[in-house]
Formats: C-alpha cells, structure tokens, sequence
C-alpha cells in the first residue's frame, strides 16, 4: 500500500514537471513582444499638456510616470482596460524645465521628454525625443 501511495506521488509529480516544462507562454497578442505601436504620445489642443493613448487591445495595464530633472517621481498614474487606456495630462503648472514621462507595458518601458517653458504669458508644453 506504502509503496503504491509513493508510486502514484511520484508520477503525479512527474507529469505535472513533465507538463510544466512543455508549456511555452506566447504573446497574447502579436504587438505585445514589443511597445512600438502600442503607446502614442501627443500635444493636447490646448499645448498645455500631453495625450497619452495605449491600444485598445493591449492585456494589462499601463503605468505613467512623469519625472522632474533631478529624477524625482511628479506624478504616478495607472491605466486599464476598465478606465480608458488614454488620459491627457496638464502640465504647465510644473516649472520650466524637462520632464520626463516613462510609460510601462507588459514589462517593456518607452520614454519622452516633455518641456515645458513660457511663450509670452502662457505656459506651453512640447513633446521631444
């Protein structure tokens, strides 16, 4: 009895090893192996801010962080599928300087700088890199 209890332990274990190791994960989606594509990155019409838009189909969520120049984290947001994967972000309360705006996807990360200075007695914004 022992030994039949071991017997079938030991080829449960196997099998599951055996099933583990056959089982290769596969992009949900073909664009999913790489973030071109995937993330956009544009002027809202104001020129105050900036419009970021991930693609409907892309699985998880997306992670925005905005940096000042000195690598300080300015703002920290998350987008799903459940809020809208695009949101414009109002920059020209932020001093004059650089920004960079990091976005995160499935483990990949893609950058822009943002400037951000004055033009006559508006503050506007500008998309670089």
């Amino acid at each position: 009895m022992k030994n039949s209890i071991k017997l079938s332990a030991l080829l449960l274990l196997a099998g599951t090893g055996i099933f583990a190791a056959g089982a290769t994960a596969k992009p949900i989606h073909p664009m999913s192996s790489s973030i071109k594509g995937m993330v956009t990155f544009s002027p809202i019409p104001t020129r105050k801010g900036v419009e970021i838009k991930v693609k409907e189909n892309t699985p998880g969520k997306a992670i925005v962080i905005i940096y000042n120049y000195e690598n300080d984290v300015v703002w920290k947001d998350a987008l799903s599928q459940k809020k809208g994967m695009d949101k414009a972000y109002v920059l020209s309360q932020l001093d004059n300087g650089n920004y960079t705006i990091e976005v995160t996807v499935n483990k990949q990360v893609v950058k822009k700088i943002a400037h951000v200075y004055y033009k006559g007695d508006s503050k506007l914004v500008t998309l670089r890199g």
